[in-house]
């Protein structure tokens, strides 16, 4: 009896090992050349298994790729993929170059001239890696496309998304740097409705992209507020922002999420804790 039960269990023993290497999430890093940037730009890729219908698969993109260690991506996507709560999904995080020279708004540095090749990692996001992640897949196109970043990483993923929203259909920002200006705040003269970048770039700009949005910020970040009212500048910025977006009937109210968190403080020990609900809002099933 036992002989004979030996090929069923050996059966039984291959059909798990083949379905858990289908479920399997892959992690590796690879490197492109941008011709904008002028450097080899380091890359962390996530993938989960390849769905059947290769139009399935959705795309993030992912600014400071470098520390998707600390923001345990790969652990929360393989946890989120084995309940069946996200889409099958390919993350690319971009390694960062000179953060306070590449992240910002495009086109506008800020007071000390940071960010002022903003518009050069714009192009390399838009001309270099959305065509690399393509062919990465093997798809001519995403069912959908996020990006998405931390803190000034953050900005410029709200800035990029903004710009190309005919390739990218959600933007997720934590903590974002909205406070980013043209002028000293200590300046006599300084205007929060004035002086914030992207809030300036939002107000002029005719377009009406078909976005959807997610905010976090955590009450906990900093100590800064500008206007004294006792919420801090993080939280005021990021408020800010959302009723300017609103103001502009670019999108339907329910198309912006914000996230909060009382105790949040400015690092990925709290956005990590913040990364689940941000992953199925923007894949989840």
């Amino acid at each position: 009896m036992i002989i004979k039960r030996l090929p069923i269990l050996t059966g039984l023993l291959l059909l798990l090992l083949i379905t858990s290497c289908k479920s399997k999430i892959k992690q590796q890093d690879d490197e492109l050349y941008s011709r904008h940037l002028q450097r080899h730009v380091k890359l962390t890729i996530i993938t989960t298994p390849m769905p059947d219908d290769k139009n399935e698969l959705n795309l993030l993109l992912l600014n400071d790729g470098q520390d998707m260690g600390q923001f345990r991506v790969k652990e929360i996507v393989d946890s989120l993929y084995g309940k069946d709560l996200i889409k099958p999904l390919l993350i690319v995080g971009v390694h960062a170059g000179d953060r306070m020279k590449e992240y910002g708004v495009a086109g506008y540095p800020d007071f000390m001239s940071r960010g002022d090749k903003a518009e050069y990692y714009d192009a390399f996001i838009n001309d270099e890696l959305y065509p690399y992640a393509k062919k990465k897949a093997t798809v001519r196109k995403f069912k959908s496309v996020v990006m998405a970043g931390c803190s000034l990483g953050g900005l410029s993923a709200f800035d990029i998304a903004w710009n190309h929203a005919d390739k990218i259909d959600k933007a997720g920002v934590f903590s974002g740097s909205f406070w980013w200006r043209d002028k000293d705040d200590k300046a006599a003269d300084y205007s929060d409705d004035k002086n914030r970048i992207i809030f300036n770039k939002l107000k002029a700009s005719r377009k009406k992209p078909g976005l959807k949005y997610w905010f976090y910020a955590g009450e906990k970040e900093e100590e800064g507020d500008r206007d004294k009212d006792g919420v801090i500048d993080v939280v005021d910025d990021t408020k800010d922002l959302i009723g300017l977006i609103k103001s502009k009937n670019v999108c339907l109210p329910d198309d912006i999420t914000l996230s909060e968190d009382a105790t949040g403080k400015h690092d990925f020990q709290w956005w990590s804790k913040q990364l689940p609900a941000f992953l199925i809002w923007a894949f989840g099933k």
